[in-house]
């Protein structure tokens, strides 16, 4: 993700740390999904500028990207945190979400990647890019996301793991 708060660098092109991604053009969703791997099988989700979960081998949320916010796990709780720009410094300053805040995130979460699920199984998309160009990224998010169970569970931290 970017450090600045413009739009974010082109995830097809730089992701690197993701091998496998692709970029796709999904009914009901505004804007471009870009969904990525690591080499671990650690899953991203990015959907426009606005929203991005990230996944670990467990597929527990580990870190988000929600409409200006941070959102990191920090022993299975989730903790938000918001930029604030003053004239010599940037804070991050930071708040812990309750299980009401939490309930509501993950919920909005969930309801994301089941209209993601749906476009994929019922191929209500255009790929845009594919890196690299002969992977099957669109059935192995399928496939990640079939197996993706409600409630969301919350890492014990942001880590890659």
């Amino acid at each position: 993700m970017a450090r600045s708060e413009q739009d974010r660098e082109n995830l097809l092109a730089e992701a690197r740390a993701l091998v496998e991604r692709v970029e796709l053009h999904c009914a009901g969703f505004e804007d471009n999904v870009v969904v990525g791997f690591r080499r671990d099988g650690c899953a991203s989700f990015y959907f426009g500028q606005q929203r991005a979960y990230h996944f670990n081998t467990q597929r527990q949320l580990r870190r988000a990207y929600d409409e200006g916010r941070l959102i990191k796990a920090d022993r299975e709780q989730l903790v938000s945190l918001i930029r604030h720009r003053g004239a010599q410094q940037v804070q991050l300053v930071r708040h812990d979400l309750n299980q009401l805040e939490t309930r509501e995130f993950l919920d909005r979460l969930w309801r994301h990647l089941q209209s993601l699920a749906e476009a994929l199984a019922g191929a209500d998309f255009n790929v845009l890019g594919c890196v690299p160009p002969d992977a099957d990224v669109v059935a192995r998010a399928g496939q990640w996301l079939a197996h993706l169970a409600p409630p969301i569970a919350v890492a014990d931290g942001p880590e890659v793991r």
